[in-house]
């Protein structure tokens, strides 16, 4: 999926962790500095950002990569926690907008996002029914 080789780093130490998870509670304001100059930072990057270092803050390792626009259907799969059987089910029955370069499916990125989206919308909306996304998330 990667179209560069991932890059992977251990989680930080705890003394590190803690002053770090100090320094990012209650905010999500990053300031950048490349070359002694300061640079805001788009909203989505800033959002990478504060991701990154909240997973560093909780010790966690962590692993950086890029992901193609269109991915294949295993790609889409991994990305999404399901099986690739599931995920064509879904393309079958339209759930999930699907192209197709000759007899190969192809997903845009964008679309595997909005859907994680809208699954994690609908787990957390007050009423939902328990396991209501159970099939979408267990892999099955």
């Amino acid at each position: 999926m990667a179209l560069i080789a991932p890059r992977v780093t251990a989680g930080l130490s705890s003394d590190d962790a803690r002053k770090l998870k100090y320094a990012l509670s209650d905010s999500d304001d990053i300031t950048v500095f490349v070359d002694g100059t300061v640079h805001r930072l788009p909203a989505q990057a800033r959002d990478a950002v504060v991701d990154l270092l909240g997973r560093f803050s909780r010790g966690e390792a962590v692993t950086v990569s890029s992901v193609a626009e269109m991915l294949t259907t295993s790609q889409a799969a991994e990305l999404a926690g399901i099986s690739h059987t599931y995920l064509r089910n879904m393309t079958d029955r339209g759930e999930i907008p699907v192209e197709y370069r000759g007899t190969h499916r192809r997903i845009r990125l964008a679309d595997i996002m909005a859907w994680l989206e809208t699954q994690k919308k609908n787990a957390a909306a007050p009423g939902a029914p328990a396991g209501a996304d159970d099939d979408a998330t267990d892999g099955s």
